[in-house]
């Protein structure tokens, strides 16, 4: 009897805590949704230090710094799982919504190919810490909010589409699918498929299966479907490296596997490695001139900025916890947490973390509280001592997600009004200019600047918001950074 009193007391506490019953929602619901979207989103574990991360600095791929250095693949998979695991907790407990958090993909692409290349990678981060401190900045004066509306609901969603379509092309490069041609700058053509317009290589045949069984996955709606498309293709390449014996492609095998080599490890547990907390310089000002770096933490706090707002709003309407007037219940709060996250990513060397849109897994399962996000938390930081297992996967093997989250992504341009050439081409500019220069910078800057310009140019100068003034502006000593520092000099 006490025994039942006492559990009917706890789960009165939940109840009360988090509103489980306020919300329609079970203790059951709760836990079954934040299992879910762990399933759904553990796949970032291994997808993030293969973007940012590297096994060696020798291999053809790495992500370098400016000084040649290298983010350790398991040291990253640690601190990827520690700062999603304790943010997610966060939210859940301080907003309480099912909203999991962990390193956003097209930021962490940002840092690892446009910025760290400028700087080391610990001053990459630093910039990470100061974008997360400018957002939880923004949202304390409530000026977050006043630039989420000036900026056009059409560029938004080209945003997204834009980061969608670099996503999908970095994954076609890494696995070999897209290669630049040897003699590239003979010819018109830069990039073509595979090796001499074939697949050719035993690794890109496993990218290949693996985004087909990810996208049949996806489409039956399985749940988990990236996660276990990254384990089905890392076991076949498994099983096709034992047979054919590719080995690794170290720059000189273009056959062989381009980043991780699929071996069984000597062990699956292990004690994870936590050396790159902390590992942040804020150096990047004295290495680089203050116009380019301010410019880039404007990058990364556009690229958060809007992904971030979008996405609460989106699965805040799927868990039917908007009100009438649409304004989301302690919005402040969630956003606070938010970009929190973004520097503790930064401070965890993991990149910027933010929401996941692969929460609405979980709350098709009943999520409705921030329960679900610890238990999603708590699953997060468990997959830390998991780390040996990562180096088992080849970016061969993890590249289909990439593919996969930018088809996701790619679905926004359904918002976009394209019979409206004053919006049609700032918003195309944006999505095609971010894959064709490897930037989402420029794709953001030249949507901008080339809507301001177009709204001026037609008398519609007025429909202008002040902010959007001021930001392409910014956009425009972006561009012309070379000029200005050659002038200065």
């Amino acid at each position: 009897m006490a025994e039942q009193e006492t559990t009917r007391t706890g789960t009165s506490t939940l109840d009360r805590f988090f509103k489980i019953t306020e919300r329609g929602s079970t203790v059951p619901r709760e836990l079954r949704g934040g299992l879910v979207t762990f399933v759904t989103m553990a796949y970032i574990v291994v997808l993030n230090p293969l973007i940012i991360g590297s096994f060696s600095a020798d291999d053809a791929g790495a992500h370098k710094d400016v000084l040649g250095g290298i983010l350790p693949v398991p040291q990253v998979a640690a601190v990827t799982a520690l700062v999603a695991g304790v943010m997610t907790i966060l939210m859940g407990l301080i907003a309480n919504y099912p909203f999991a958090i962990a390193t956003g993909l097209g930021i962490n692409s940002l840092v690892a190919v446009t910025i760290a290349p400028q700087m080391t990678w610990p001053e990459a981060m630093g910039l990470v810490v100061i974008e997360g401190v400018i957002i939880v900045l923004l949202v304390l004066t409530g000026f977050r909010t006043a630039v989420f509306r000036a900026v056009p609901a059409a560029l938004k969603s080209a945003i997204a589409v834009g980061i969608g379509v670099f996503i999908c092309l970095i994954g076609l490069v890494d696995a070999g699918f897209v290669r630049r041609l040897p003699d590239a700058a003979h010819t018109t053509v830069p990039v073509g498929l595979g090796i001499n317009g074939s697949i050719a290589s035993w690794p890109t045949a496993v990218f290949v299966v693996g985004l087909l069984v990810t996208g049949i996955l996806v489409v039956r709606k399985v749940k988990g479907a990236i996660l276990i498309g990254v384990l089905t293709s890392t076991v076949l390449a498994i099983v096709v490296e034992a047979i054919v014996k590719a080995g690794p492609s170290q720059g000189t095998n273009p056959k062989g596997w381009n980043l991780g080599y699929p071996a069984l490890p000597d062990q699956v547990l292990g004690l994870p490695n936590l050396s790159l907390v902390g590992d942040v310089s804020f150096g990047a000002w004295t290495r680089l001139p203050i116009i380019t770096v301010c410019l880039l933490v404007f990058t990364l706090v556009l690229a958060d900025f809007f992904d971030a707002m979008g996405t609460m709003t989106g699965l805040a309407k799927e868990a039917d916890l908007l009100p009438e007037d649409g304004q989301l219940p302690n919005v402040g709060k969630a956003l606070f947490v938010e970009g929190l996250a973004g520097a503790a990513g930064g401070f965890g060397s993991a990149s910027s973390n933010t929401v996941f849109v692969e929460s609405a897994s979980g709350i098709a399962e009943g999520a409705r509280t921030g329960l679900a996000n610890v238990v999603t938390g708590v699953l997060f930081i468990a997959a830390m001592f998991l780390t040996p297992l990562y180096q088992v996967v080849p970016v061969e093997a993890a590249a289909p997600a990439l593919v996969v989250v930018g088809a996701m992504l790619m679905s926004q341009v359904r918002d976009i009004d394209f019979t409206d050439y004053s919006i049609a081409l700032p918003a195309f500019l944006t999505i095609v200019v971010m894959p064709f220069t490897y930037s989402i910078a420029n794709g953001i800057g030249a949507g901008f600047v080339s809507y301001v310009v177009i709204r001026a140019a037609t008398g519609k100068a007025r429909q202008v918001h002040p902010l959007m003034w001021v930001i392409a502006l910014a956009f425009v000593a972006y561009f012309a950074v070379g000029p200005i520092q050659a002038a200065f000099r």
